[in-house]
């Protein structure tokens, strides 16, 4: 049997975005198996502050830190629906088919596929859901997303454009074969009256 051991530990990763510095702390788990070394990563924890992530650190390296009270939760976000549903985007490498290089133009794409499945709305409640003060949901915090603004949503989607026919190709040689058909569907319908109960109003 391989010999297997493992630690848990803070991973900070910077990023520069015009002439900013976003920092990143993933709660990571380190372990060796087959003689390979493999990470995983157990959840994002950017929001909390900066001296109880810095307490964190010591903890899982053995250290005492600072003597602290006890701790009071002052807010909780969904994390369910999002695990599940971003889990699933990330097993179809959806993520490298956009871009195969991070940035945050791709992490908003994604962010609003993600929302275009949980809670289809627009553009500015998209931003909204994303924003620290009024989020709905821990998307934000999976993807280290900071201050979204409803305007970064739509030059994200101006990012994509240009981009559509090396998707379109990528989904195509890893789907399709020869002499496949696809079809799809961009259409749209609408009802009259007020007894329908398969509709709600002003929704298609």
């Amino acid at each position: 049997m391989a010999r297997r051991s493992e630690a848990v530990h803070v991973a900070t990763n910077k990023k520069i975005y015009k002439g900013k510095i976003y920092y990143t702390h993933l709660l990571r788990r380190t372990f060796r198996k087959d003689g390979r070394v493999l990470h995983q990563t157990l959840g994002n924890i950017s929001h909390l502050p900066e001296d109880l992530i810095e307490l964190i650190r010591l903890r899982l390296r053995g250290e005492s830190g600072p003597a602290a009270g006890p701790w009071r939760i002052v807010r909780s976000l969904p994390h369910g629906h999002v695990a599940a549903v971003f889990g699933q985007l990330q097993g179809l490498g959806l993520e490298s088919i956009i871009a195969s290089r991070p940035s945050r133009q791709r992490d908003l794409v994604v962010a609003m596929i993600v929302l275009r499945i949980l809670f289809p709305a627009s553009k500015l409640a998209c931003a909204r859901a994303l924003r620290e003060q009024s989020a709905t949901s821990s998307l934000a915090l999976e993807l280290g997303l900071d201050a979204v603004e409803d305007d970064e949503l739509y030059e994200a989607m101006d990012w994509l454009l240009p981009r559509q026919g090396r998707i379109e190709k990528k989904l195509a040689a890893a789907h399709l074969q020869e002499a496949s058909l696809v079809l799809y569907d961009v259409s749209g319908s609408y009802c009259t009256g007020r007894r329908s109960t398969l509709v709600q109003y002003g929704h298609n």
